[in-house]
This record gives structure tokens, sequence and C-alpha cells, in this order.
């Protein structure tokens, strides 16, 4: 294998912060009806199905109402049905989310089996068991319904950045030096040293070294672009990095 050499981030851009957050998206969606606006939305509700599908469960519903469920909660957000009663971006995207999901569940209960829910569409692929599967993990020691909800999110983040991280090596040519890397955690060998990786790959120790560091670096900053996603204003993003991992350690 040559030498490794920096992967290249969308758009040649290393440190991207995307200019469009969930915050924007949903602002712009309330002045639009147009299709970009709502492809964005279709786009920003796929990053929550995961905690919004485990809370619903969560409350006590089966498997499939879950799924008609989110898919409903989900179809009403992306048509704009309760945009309009957003005044202001201030505070946590996903609690603004939580918000209008509990609501939602409320109003449904009231209501249940009155119609078909979710309007025939499919906005998320109901094939994914993942969101399933992880409900079905056993939780942390006493977290409450919402503290679930947010621990769901906060493994939805690190698990989109991880496949973002893992799309631009495969696309880079070097998927068999991330699968090599991936699971060394900083302050750690794991379970190969460097020397047994690079021998594994043809690199020299100093190479692998490098490109650990380079990996550790490039995944910081795509986590970093995950979550300017979803805040209202750039310094929030340090805060909600802190929340986000003190949130994966309860």
């Amino acid at each position: 294998m040559a030498e490794d050499k920096p992967i290249a981030s969308e758009n040649g851009r290393r440190a991207e912060v995307f200019n469009t957050t969930h915050w924007s998206v949903v602002l712009a969606a309330q002045r639009s009806d147009g299709l970009l606006a709502e492809a964005a939305l279709e786009r920003l509700c796929h990053a929550y199905w995961p905690p919004l599908y485990t809370y619903i469960r969560r409350e006590g519903y089966d498997a499939h109402d879950a799924q008609d469920l989110t898919q409903e909660f989900l179809s009403r957000f992306i048509h704009k049905e309760w945009l309009g009663h957003l005044q202001d971006q201030r505070g946590k995207f996903r609690s603004f989310l939580l918000t209008f999901l509990k609501h939602f569940l409320s109003d449904e209960r009231d209501r249940a089996g009155a119609h078909k829910r979710g309007g025939g569409q499919t906005l998320v692929s109901l094939d994914d068991t993942a969101a399933e599967e992880r409900y079905l993990e056993p939780p942390a020691q006493g977290l409450s319904p919402d503290q679930i909800f947010e621990r769901r999110w906060a493994q939805t983040v690190m698990e989109r950045a991880l496949a973002r991280l893992r799309e631009e090596y495969e696309a880079g040519g070097k998927a068999a030096l991330f699968e090599q890397l991936k699971e060394i955690q900083p302050g750690e060998h794991g379970q190969a040293s460097y020397a047994e990786i690079g021998a594994r790959l043809g690199l020299a120790e100093g190479t692998i070294a490098s490109a650990v560091h380079r990996l550790r670096k490039r995944h910081r900053e795509i986590l970093r672009a995950e979550i300017a996603q979803t805040v209202a204003r750039p310094e929030e993003i340090d805060e909600e990095i802190r929340n986000l991992l003190a949130i994966l350690s309860r």
C-alpha cells in the first residue's frame, strides 16, 4: 500500500462547518413552499428518526404503532403543520422536537385509531431495524424517557459522524486503513500496536501514528460540523459538544 496521505473532505474542505443548520432549515421552510426546503426537512427528520422512535416506544407503544406514530409526526413536521408556531430559534433543536412530539402523542391518545397515520407516506425506510434494535438495548439505569431521547440523539450524532468519516476514507481508497484505525481510542493503541497495524498494511509505524492523528482530527471536525447543524449560533457548538459527551457518559 502506498504511503498514507491526508483524506480530502467534501468539496476539498477539511474543516467544513455547515452553513445550513437544522434551525435554519426549519425557518427557511416557514418562508417557502419550495421542493428544496422540503427535501432538506426530510433529511433533517431522517437524522432524528432513532431518538423519536425510541421515545415513542418507551411511552408504551408496540413496534408497529411506534413506526406509524413516528411517520405521522415526521409527516406533519415536514408539511409544516407546526412550523407557524415557532417564534424564534433559541434553545436546543432536539428540545424543540421533543416538545412537539409530546403534544403530538397527547393528541393521538385522544383520537387513537380514528384514522390511518402517516398519510400513507414512508419518510424513513422501515426495512431498517436499527431503531428497534437500539430500543431493545437496556437503557442506562435510572434514565427518564426524556434522558433516553437525549441519549439516542447523542448516539445518532456520533454514528452519523463516524459514517461520514468512513465514507471519506472509502472515497479516498483507504477503507482498509480506516477499518484498522477506527477502534483505536485516544491514549490507547488498542488491541494491536501501530507496528502490527503497519505490518498488516505495508506501512511504517510512524506512518500509522500520523494516520491515527489525522483520523482523530478529522473525526473531531466532522463531529463539530454535525453539532453545528443543531445549534442556532456558532458560539454554542463547544457547549453542545460538552453536553453530548456528558449525555453519553451517564
